[in-house]
C-alpha cells in the first residue's frame, strides 16, 4: 500500500512539476506585458477558484479519521492554499514617481503658447 502511495505521490509531483514549467515559460514570454501577466494571474486564480469550489469541496472528508488525516497534512506540509492578491500600496510603491513640479510647469508653459 505504501509503494502505490509513493507511485501516486510521484506521478502527482510530476505533472505539478510540468505545470510550474509551463506557467513559468508563459512568464518568461511575457515579462515586459503588464496586461498579460494579470491576465495569466486572473487565469491561475479562476482555476484555484474551480478546483476549490468544485471537486475539491465535493472530496472533503466524511468521517473523524479523515478530517484528522487531512488536517495533519495541511499543517505538515504548509498550510492551506491562498492565492494573495497584491495591496494598493504596494502597487503604487511600484509607480515610477514623477517631478510634478516640472511637469506642471511644462504643461502651463504649454497652455500659454496657445493661448
Amino acid at each position: 500500500m505504501n509503494d502505490q502511495k509513493n507511485l501516486e505521490s510521484g506521478e502527482l509531483s510530476c505533472k505539478l512539476q510540468a505545470i510550474a514549467t509551463v506557467v513559468y515559460d508563459a512568464v518568461q514570454g511575457y515579462e515586459d506585458d503588464t496586461v498579460a501577466l494579470l491576465a495569466m494571474l486572473r487565469q491561475l486564480e479562476q482555476l484555484h477558484r474551480e478546483i476549490r469550489d468544485g471537486v475539491f469541496q465535493e472530496s472533503l472528508p466524511v468521517n473523524r479519521q479523515q478530517l484528522y488525516s487531512l488536517l495533519k497534512d495541511i499543517e505538515s506540509e504548509g498550510g492551506w492554499p491562498y492565492i494573495e492578491r497584491m495591496r494598493l500600496q504596494a502597487f503604487l510603491a511600484n509607480l515610477p514617481q514623477e517631478a510634478p513640479a516640472e511637469n506642471s510647469h511644462e504643461v502651463l508653459e504649454g497652455d500659454r503658447s496657445f493661448g
